[in-house]
């Protein structure tokens, strides 16, 4: 009965030390206070306290959202941005023994970047080119999260808020671009349609027949509508030939007198 105790003793122990690791976890353990070389894990590691502490790191990728911050452009507009920062950790030893909270400390970098960056730029830029700022802020922030093991795997700026004013001008200068380019549109067409009948004419001009078929196309298509009135078009050279045909010939005259003409 005696050495049933310590035996149960010592069961108890070893359950207590034993710990097992998931396969994105790994532990630091702390040995009288000093850190092993490697973290440990995954699996089944023992701990043997109160001599030896472990803390758990996650090698999972996070997702942290850096709160809207307040923004002032380069060409001065004031807007709200927030971002969303995506990270994980890659040398759990110095993530645990380099910063306090590296999810904080990350947070931070990142607030005082984006407002940096973001400050350096245009409207316009901010609007248009994102993806490239996009790059250049993950590349800063990456650079200060090194020293102690954590990588920034992407940062999205996420939304991007302007002040009523401006979304009304922005308005105004989509709808006057739109009008424009419906303007040149337009005027392309009737310089298109211009040029096409330009060579119609000339082709005309060269070719009377075709002048022919064209007037009885007109005169079939004015047949099949159910018209009370049709304007019925005489072409120029027929109009011509009847003017010459029905004007009389003057009688021919001698200084200023009129020639009788006898039979």
């Amino acid at each position: 009965m005696l050495i049933l105790i310590p035996a149960a003793i010592v069961i108890f122990y070893a359950l207590n030390c034993a710990k097992v690791l998931k396969e994105y976890e790994r532990a630091v353990v702390f040995r009288l206070g000093r850190v092993r070389d490697a973290a440990a894990g995954p699996g089944l590691i023992w701990v043997f306290s109160p001599i030896e502490s472990i803390v758990r790191v996650s090698l999972r990728q996070e997702a942290m959202e850096v709160p809207p911050q307040d923004i002032i452009t380069r060409d001065n507009v004031t807007l709200k941005v927030n971002a969303v920062i995506t990270l994980r950790v890659v040398d759990p030893t110095r993530a645990v023994i380099e910063v306090s909270n590296y999810i904080y400390q990350t947070s931070q970098f990142a607030q005082t970047t984006l407002r940096s960056v973001l400050g350096e730029v245009d409207l316009d830029e901010l609007l248009a080119h994102r993806d490239r700022l996009n790059q250049r802020i993950q590349t800063i922030i990456d650079g200060h999260t090194a020293p102690f093991g954590v990588k920034v795997v992407s940062v999205e700026v996420k939304q991007v808020d302007m002040p009523e004013s401006m979304l009304r001008a922005m308005a105004k200068q989509a709808e006057a671009e739109r009008e424009r380019r419906a303007k040149i549109i337009h005027a392309a067409g009737e310089f298109d349609a211009a040029t096409k009948l330009v060579e119609a004419a000339e082709l005309m001009a060269t070719q009377p027949m075709t002048l022919q078929l064209r007037y009885l196309q007109t005169l079939t298509e004015i047949g099949v509508e159910k018209n009370t009135t049709i304007v019925f078009p005489l072409p120029m050279e027929l109009m011509n030939l009847l003017n010459k045909t029905l004007t009389p010939t003057p009688p021919p005259t001698e200084h200023g007198k009129v020639v009788g003409i006898r039979d």
